[in-house]
Formats: structure tokens, sequence, C-alpha cells
């Protein structure tokens, strides 16, 4: 790898270079990598103020899926740059607070690990543990940092990395009365995929009508898009899910509504149209061909615009009353096989 930092990095901090006086950085943590010491950054815009909605968005939390990294990257640019001439958007900003995340885990970018250096998987190191049947190894493991999908010691505290993600939520979007997190991964498949909580448990969330209503006006705005939406719990169940933690702290308080999303970009696609890519690790998880990674970008920016767009407009689509209950019985039906009445 070239430089003294991973790509990402560098190219988050060329954009911190040209920030908008209307956003605001700050270094959350850093990260030991080697003999390295790797910012993690986070970028806020907006009305910071409580009633007005807010908006989310975190990529890199698994080193070797850097796409995640660079659709959250490239969304921050359009939105800096829009800044300068878009009234629209600046309008938009009035009504509504924005938080960025682009590289969560710089270590795992610098050595190319889905892990962090310390060898843990961030999305297994929460204090969360599933009560049914977890898939071996693949939702989370203490036998050895050096397998894959490694939670750290038990009843330790978590990565300084999880722990920055966690803070950043709890101080900039559980703060609002309502908001929305995306979290931009890729893994197999064959289709891209928009997963929302559990991960630990096969049980509805809470908020499984909203999840309905979100993804109604997704439908309804976006014909013929290429998104499974569904929760994560009908793939597989995993311990130590982050956006499982901080959905369970956020309905302590009953009247926030906090919507975690995870994109979860089907790589299979691009290994099918280009088979060279299982000879190497980057190849299973992200598009190496720069005209495919430039589609990549362009079809996911449309929907991280259209997540904003929707959490700025929630009052004109969150169901309440017989809306609600009306939503939440076709969730059961569409996603967990129960019948309506």
């Amino acid at each position: 790898m070239q430089g003294t930092q991973p790509a990402e990095l560098q190219e988050l901090e060329q954009l911190l270079s040209q920030l908008d006086e209307r956003m605001q950085a700050r270094v959350l943590c850093t990260v030991g990598a080697g003999t390295l010491q790797l910012p993690v950054h986070a970028i806020t815009l907006g009305n910071p103020a409580p009633e007005v909605p807010a908006v989310g968005y975190f990529g890199g939390v698994h080193g070797l899926e850097r796409i995640g990294a660079a659709v959250v990257l490239a969304f921050l640019r359009s939105v800096l740059m829009r800044l300068r001439w878009d009234a629209s958007l600046a309008h938009q900003l009035e009504r509504m607070r924005m938080v960025f995340m682009p590289v969560v885990n710089p270590g795992g970018l610098w050595f190319g690990t889905r892990a962090n250096p310390r060898g843990v998987d961030l999305m297994r190191n929460a204090p969360v543990e599933s009560g049914e049947r977890v898939a071996p190894l693949v939702g989370g493991q203490r036998l050895s940092r050096h397998l894959p999908w490694y939670r750290g010691v038990r009843d330790a505290d978590m990565e300084v990395e999880s722990r920055a993600l966690c803070e950043l939520v709890e101080t900039e979007l559980l703060s609002h009365r309502f908001n929305i997190a995306v979290d931009c991964h890729s893994g197999f498949g064959l289709a891209d995929r928009i997963w929302f909580p559990y991960a630990h448990t096969h049980a509805p969330i809470a908020h499984l009508a909203e999840m309905h209503a979100l993804s109604e006006i997704l439908d309804q705005t976006h014909l013929h898009h290429r998104y499974v939406f569904g929760p994560q719990s009908r793939q597989y169940l995993t311990h130590g899910d982050l956006w499982d933690h901080l959905y369970r702290q956020a309905c302590t308080a009953p009247e926030r509504v906090h919507l975690p999303l995870t994109l979860e970009m089907g790589s299979w696609l691009w290994v099918k149209k280009n088979p060279r890519q299982l000879l190497s690790a980057r190849g299973l998880f992200n598009p190496l061909i720069a005209h495919r990674e430039a589609r990549v970008l362009r079809r996911h920016l449309a929907w991280l615009d259209f997540v904003g767009r929707a959490a700025g407009g929630e009052a004109g689509w969150r169901p309440t009353g017989s809306a609600r209950e009306r939503h939440h019985a076709l969730a059961l039906q569409r996603w967990y096989g129960a019948k309506t009445r």
C-alpha cells in the first residue's frame, strides 16, 4: 500500500481540507496500526436541535470491504459540492441533522483485513448475546483473534472503534426524536440488500411498522430498484451486533424512533462478471474494475440521498394510529409469514 495511510483515509482528509463552514469535523479516536496512529473522523452538519430528525452514514467497519467506505465518501463529497450551490440542500439542512463516519476501521483498511488491528470484528464486538441458535464462527467466536469473526475477550470493554461509533450515535443521532442510520458493507450474494435489526434474534423489532412504511416509500419513489429489504435475522443470526446494541439502547426512551439500516452490497454480482476476482481476498468483496466501481457508486448514491430525504420528511410517511397497525400487520405477513385477518 502506498503512502502512510489507507487510500480511503487520504481521500477523507483531502475532503476535510475543503469543508464548508457549515460542516464540523472532529477526531473521535486514534487507532494503532503497526507504527502508525490512524485517526477516526466524524463530520456533522445541519440543525442540532433534538426536535428535528437526523440521519447518519457509516462505512469502512470491515477493512476488507473497501467499497463501503467508498460509497460513504462519494456521498459526503456530493453533499460538500452541493452545499456551494444547492439552495434546496441548504433548506433541507435547516430542518435536519446529517452525520458522517466514513472510515470506522482505518486499521483494517490499512492491513486489508475484516477485523481491526487487534483482530476483533467490530460487528461482533457489542455486549449482545443471542439466546437462539447462531451459526458457528460466522455468528461470532471467542476462540482466537487469528480466526475470523472474533468477538474479543469476554467482559472486556468494546474496541476503541466500536466505542467511537456508539458514542457518535448516542450524541448525534439518539439525541434526536427521530433518526435513521445507514451502515454500508459488501458481502456474498447476487442481490443488494437493506437489512434492519435484529441480528441476534428472530423476534420482530418494536418499530416494524416504521420499517415497512420506509420500504413502501422506497418502492413508490424508486421504481424497479434492485434492493431486497428485510430483517437481517432472515439471513443469519449473530452475537455482538453493534446496531442491535444501539437499537436496544434507543428503545429505552419510548418516544424516540431510531431506524438502523445496513446496506449489504452483493459482491457476487462483481465476481460473476469478473471471475478472476476470486483470486484475491479484496476481489471477493469489492468491484476491482474502475468502470464497475463507478457504476456501483452511482447506484448507491441515489439510495443514500433517498435515506436523507426520508429522514428529513419523516412526518409525511411515518405511520401513526390505525395506519401504524396496518403497516405492522403487513410487515409481519411480508417478512415473518404471519397471516393477517
